[in-house]
């Protein structure tokens, strides 16, 4: 087939799909193709969270802004469910605590982030007082949540449904060439190609994607009950994430929060644990992560991670909780920029990210990318 009026995306993560709405609301026609039945990669592994607190002041930032709007359209369009009641960031010791109170008092105000001090009385009664054992917690107004294993395929389906997107699933890329995609199922032509492959940096594009030195980054994560009706509605994280996100990595304050994580629990900093949790509709929580880098992902977990983990969401959580499942995540890493838009040649083009935040940005990432591949004013 051939159109000049198409647009062929490989990959059906949240890269491709955002690329593919982006593209398909302009009018043009869209193919998706997809090696699997089902998307199985970052974006159905991850932990649905869609921060924007975290983010560093600036294109990201502006980005993570700009894809929470998006997200509140996806989901009254696509039909899944959207918490959009923001996430609580606990602060255990004294040094988070200054850290958090620190951000409050400066950045937070200076860029504008929407986030509320909760002090020790509050903490008192959040969550009929779940949470009193910490020291005090940050509340991200604009942090939204999906359940990724229901929300993309809605999305695939609203596409599909309402925007006309044709998806070939079970079909391997085998190549790409300019405004061609040579597949299982046969070559199709068009006037784009987009490969959105998320860390397979060997199958398509191998040579100008080894440019960019990326890595994989492996994770180990669960799926908890607790123990208690906790009924929890958002995303939590603790002081250990600061060391990790740019809204709080490089403040002052963040180099006591790191010299007591290596004082008091080097392992966590050897293994980059720091705690996530994401509440399912049904109960359940998504727990994680510990973070691996290298050009392979090993598919061996180490049980003693998990249990440190464990610890960790049993801590942050004041009750004991019991593994209901165990599995690897996966994304690409360690790019010199946190995301990439490749001109590969004229009518061939790669968008890839090189953190774990895709589902944060990658909604507003790609539309910026369609506008500049189709040369909008």
């Amino acid at each position: 087939m051939s159109d000049s009026n198409s647009i062929l995306i490989v990959g059906a993560g949240i890269l491709g799909l955002s690329h593919a709405y982006a593209a398909a609301r302009r009018g043009l026609k869209v193919r998706v193709f997809e090696r699997t039945a089902t998307p199985l990669g970052a974006s159905v592994r991850n932990f649905g969270q869609a921060l924007v607190t975290g983010q560093p002041p600036g294109e990201m930032l502006d980005l993570a802004r700009a894809s929470r709007s998006m997200w509140a359209d996806w989901s009254r369009q696509a039909g899944f469910d959207l918490k959009r009641n923001g996430s609580y960031l606990f602060a255990r010791t004294e040094a988070e605590e200054q850290l958090l109170d620190a951000f409050c008092q400066g950045r937070a105000q200076e860029y504008g982030y929407r986030a509320e001090w909760l002090g020790a009385r509050d903490l008192g009664t959040l969550y009929g007082g779940q949470f009193k054992h910490h020291r005090a917690a940050l509340h991200g107004l604009d942090d939204q949540q999906v359940y990724s294993r229901e929300a993309i395929p809605a999305l695939i389906e609203y596409l599909r449904n309402a925007l006309g997107v044709v998806f070939h699933f079970s079909t391997l890329v085998r190549d790409v060439e300019p405004g061609v995609v040579h597949t299982t199922a046969g070559s199709f032509k068009g006037a784009q190609v987009i490969v959105c492959s998320g860390h397979d940096y060997q199958t398509l594009l191998a040579a100008p994607m080894a440019q960019l030195a990326p890595k994989i980054c492996r994770l180990q994560m669960l799926r908890v009950r607790p123990q208690v009706a906790l009924n929890l509605q958002h995303a939590l994280l603790t002081g250990l994430s600061c060391v990790h996100y740019g809204a709080f990595a490089d403040l002052p304050e963040a180099a006591a929060v790191q010299e007591e994580i290596l004082r008091n629990s080097p392992h966590l900093d050897d293994h980059g644990i720091h705690l996530l949790i994401s509440p399912t509709p049904y109960g359940d929580l998504i727990v994680g992560d510990s973070h691996e880098y290298g050009d392979d992902p090993s598919p061996f977990n180490g049980e003693q991670v998990d249990d440190w983990m464990l610890q960790l969401c049993e801590d942050t959580l004041g009750c004991r909780v019991q593994v209901v499942e165990r599995w690897q995540g996966v994304y690409g890493a360690k790019g010199a920029r946190p995301f990439s838009w490749l001109d590969v040649a004229p009518g061939l083009h790669a968008a890839l990210m090189h953190t774990g935040v895709g589902m944060s940005i990658g909604p507003a990432m790609a539309e910026g990318n369609i506008a500049r591949m189709l040369q909008e004013a």
